[in-house]
């Protein structure tokens, strides 16, 4: 028996009579999936919104942290929304048709930032799914399915308008997010697909749940228009049917959870077990990078935070370097080695998972040791388990008996204030007869590599954080149009900057929904586009507004201290100052739904269409001062709870409205206040008393 035999019997028998923890790594046992890469989801809605004018070096430092190969998180895949005009949870995105007659590729960012990640990773995977659509897929239904070919067509121009304007290649696309999905839509989408010449891309079915199965199972048609299975939040786990299909399983939305190291070890935790345990070859998280204010829904639920344009300031979340652990040392291609040759739980908790390269002539393996505790995902709930520290000793086999040299890449996450080590190279394993061992601690990640191009990318400090500048002007002059105005994330509606039709009024910012869309989610007729700060007091806020007499709305208003946005935007609370030109009255509210109205009369003078005037609304404490052009017209007071929020403007209901000039001061300086430079027509009578020391 020679030296070799007998170490490895020992190794083998120490093992089998119980010694923690051995572990194969074995090759010739046979592959398993194929590996399809980790991604991020940028819409759903508008959370990269912010990330458009972040000023430079800063903006493209951003962009290479998440896609520069070998540097950051170097995402594999970049899932956008197709924009469909609604609100689809932190936002609205600008539909490519928001007619079946208007077709515009200049409309909104995801666009640009497609660009900008293939500039950085030409081999990214690009994918693209709807939250919304425009009212006129369905032929006002409603129902994006009614008419399948009309949907498949919207969808297959969005296709061919990446390729035509920006040179882009869509890879995969999905049905509709989180809605049921719908087996004639899918089978006529395919068809046109290959009909169109785009048979090469995949079909994702049903960014839901892992219902699909069933039906891709018992109905061969159905299956063969399926590409991929994806689902969302799965918690590690799939179905029995879903693997019966021997369909690629992705997550194809997860994570979504605030990125402080809980996140991270999230993160980490469910990029190994959701194939480990569910046979998920890929994951994306919702959402790319927490590029939206942070009080709107699901706050810092991005990779990294960049939510600061005004000042350059960004931080690099821990996910990112979670990411990095994967990303930089396994591609798209690879397979994963069996479960039990490779893959599979580590006996005192935690999970490994390892990958070769098609030539076998390399191997990575990603080892997670992440505590129940420090590794809670929003969603779904997770069941209690252990982990405590061991010694996991591993024998390669097969072809991979022959590594001499395995790279070291280690993260500790650590809590409760102390510093945590991440994405650091340790010094190499240099495996004896093809074993190691290795000591695990808990909240670890490991990866064990051939490979020799990982790095921890970095640059400079950002600038520091700042809050939102006051004053602020926008005369949207700056934008190119069909461009979205900088800063503010419209909520319900779309607002595009256009070219007026007034000499004096260049560029504006126009509100240009004119029918419902088929919605995600909100529900009001109204729309309304917000920015600034979430604990904004005392500020005045004034706007020039145009409604023109053909498809125009029936009313605008301003808006301060609102204090939400995103799904519940129907419910939003601050002060509200609307105007209604086809009777000349106003409405101050409480609420965008206006069912706690203030005051409410006949304007003084009429409002015209086709007229630019000024809103104005001076907020106080409890005082709000309420201006019409030059004039003042009356003050209220406001309850004790519409305490402080954003900054807001829109329509009563859809339909044209140009809106130009935004200004917005302190309230509590004087000089800054117009209620300074406003003159009281003395001939114009205050709708009800007010005491002279108000009339500034």
């Amino acid at each position: 028996m020679t030296m070799v035999t007998k170490a490895v019997l020992l190794w083998i028998g120490s093992w089998l009579v119980g010694a923690c923890c051995g572990y194969f790594v074995d090759d010739s046992k046979g592959l398993g999936r194929r590996f399809d890469g980790i991604g991020g989801l940028s819409g759903g809605g508008a959370t990269s919104k912010l990330l458009v004018n972040y000023p430079e070096p800063q903006r493209s430092e951003i962009l290479d942290f998440l896609f520069k190969p070998n540097f950051g998180a170097s995402l594999q895949i970049l899932k956008v929304e197709i924009g469909g005009d609604g609100q689809s949870t932190d936002g609205t995105e600008s539909s490519h048709m928001h007619e079946s007659w208007d077709e515009n590729y200049q409309r909104g960012y995801e666009w640009w930032l497609m660009v900008e990640a293939k500039k950085r990773n030409p081999a990214i995977k690009l994918y693209g799914l709807s939250w919304a659509f425009p009212g006129w897929v369905g032929h006002g239904s409603g129902n994006p399915y009614k008419f399948p070919n009309d949907t498949a067509t919207y969808i297959i121009k969005w296709i061919l308008g990446a390729k035509r304007v920006y040179n882009l290649d869509i890879d995969y696309i999905g049905i509709w997010n989180e809605r049921n999905y719908d087996i004639v839509y899918v089978e006529t989408l395919k068809s046109m697909l290959q009909e169109s010449g785009l048979g090469k891309i995949q079909v994702v079915v049903a960014d839901g749940g892992w219902g699909v199965s069933k039906d891709v199972l018992k109905d061969p048609t159905f299956a063969a228009a399926v590409d991929i299975i994806g689902t969302h939040y799965p918690g590690t786990k799939t179905s029995n049917d879903s693997i019966k299909t021997n369909k690629p399983l992705w997550a194809s939305e997860d994570y979504s959870t605030f990125n402080n190291n809980i996140g991270a070890g999230c993160w980490a935790r469910i990029l190994n077990q959701n194939y480990v345990n569910g046979f998920m070859t890929s994951t994306i998280s919702w959402n790319l990078i927490a590029s939206y204010y942070e009080s709107l829904p699901y706050g810092r639920d991005g990779l990294m935070t960049a939510e600061e344009p005004w000042s350059g300031h960004y931080v690099v979340d821990n996910p990112i370097w979670v990411s990095a652990h994967t990303t930089q040392f396994a591609n798209i291609g690879w397979n994963y080695l069996m479960h039990g040759y490779g893959v599979g739980h580590l006996d005192n908790g935690g999970s490994y998972v390892s990958l070769v390269s098609p030539d076998r002539k390399n191997f990575t393996m990603i080892i997670e040791t992440m505590t129940h505790d420090h590794s809670v995902c929003i969603r779904p709930g997770l069941p209690p388990y252990k982990v405590v520290a061991q010694q996991a000793e591993f024998k390669l086999d097969g072809s991979l008996d022959g590594i001499q040299e395995l790279h070291v890449w280690k993260t500790t996450l650590r809590y409760g204030g102390q510093l945590s080590n991440v994405f650091e190279r340790e010094a190499s394993i240099k495996p004896y007869l093809g074993m190691f061992t290795i000591t695990l601690d808990p909240d670890q990640i490991y990866t064990l590599t051939t490979m020799v191009t990982g790095m921890k990318g970095s640059y400079s400090d950002p600038p520091p954080s700042k809050p939102f500048p006051l004053p602020y002007i926008d005369t949207y002059e700056s934008y190119a149009e069909f461009s979205e105005a900088f800063n503010f994330a419209p909520q319900i509606g779309v607002w595009e900057v256009r070219k007026s039709s007034s000499p004096s009024h260049g560029m504006v910012n126009r509100q240009v929904l004119l029918s419902t869309p088929i919605r995600w989610c909100t529900k009001s007729q109204g729309t309304i586009n917000i920015g600034g700060s979430n604990k904004w007091a005392d500020v005045v806020v004034m706007t020039d507004v145009f409604i023109p007499s053909v498809n125009g709305s029936k009313g605008v208003f301003l808006s301060a201290r609102v204090d939400r946005g995103g799904c519940d935007s129907d419910n939003a609370k601050g002060v509200f100052f609307m105007v209604y030109p086809n009777n000349n009255t106003f409405l101050v509210s409480t609420d965008f739904a206006t069912k706690n109205v203030l005051k409410s009369g006949v304007l003084p003078k009429p409002f015209k269409l086709d007229t630019w005037y000024t809103l104005n609304l001076d907020v106080q404490g409890t005082d709000v001062f309420v201006f019409l052009d030059t004039t003042y017209l009356f003050h209220v007071n406001l309850p004790s709870n519409i305490k402080q929020g954003y900054v807001g403007y829109g329509t009563t209901s859809l339909g044209f409205a140009d809106f130009d000039n935004l200004k917005i001061y302190s309230s509590g300086s004087v000089n800054e206040s117009p209620r300074k430079d406003f003159n009281v027509e003395p001939d114009v009578l205050p709708l009800f008393e007010i005491h002279e020391s108000q009339r500034l």
